[in-house]
């Protein structure tokens, strides 16, 4: 990293100078009673951003005091997965809300739902993580 220096200017260069960012919005596959909507992931150096955007076409999926059966929702492609252990993330769909997990192997487990995941509700799962 370089110091600062009396003199020294920002420059257009110096501001952009980081890792190239790479995205896909391809290769997601969803689990039965789910299908994708849409699917974005960016990547600069070590660092990931999955927003996974998913309708739930299967029966509903009942909570009880915010806990629900692990659910397989989607695996996200190979590249775009943890390298070390299980990452934990956030979704919503607009009513309800809760936590899923993304596994090395890109298994992602929906683990807890403030309510019932019904019928056409679109759920929106985020997640960033470094790889090491």
């Amino acid at each position: 990293m370089t110091q600062w220096q009396p003199g020294m200017r920002i420059t257009a260069s110096r501001l952009n100078d980081g890792p190239p960012v790479v995205t896909t919005n391809s290769g997601l596959v969803a689990a039965t009673g789910f299908s994708v909507n849409d699917f974005r992931g960016y990547r600069a150096g070590r660092s990931f951003v999955l927003d996974l955007y998913l309708l739930r076409t299967g029966g509903t999926i009942t909570a009880t005091t915010g806990n629900i059966n692990d659910t397989t929702i989607a695996t996200v492609p190979s590249g775009w997965r943890p390298t070390n252990g299980t990452i934990n993330g956030d979704w919503d769909d607009g009513t309800a809300e809760g936590g899923f997990v993304l596994g090395t192997d890109g298994i992602c487990t929906l683990r807890t739902a403030s309510s019932d995941i019904v019928l056409n509700r679109n759920l929106r799962l985020h997640v960033a993580f470094l790889i090491d």
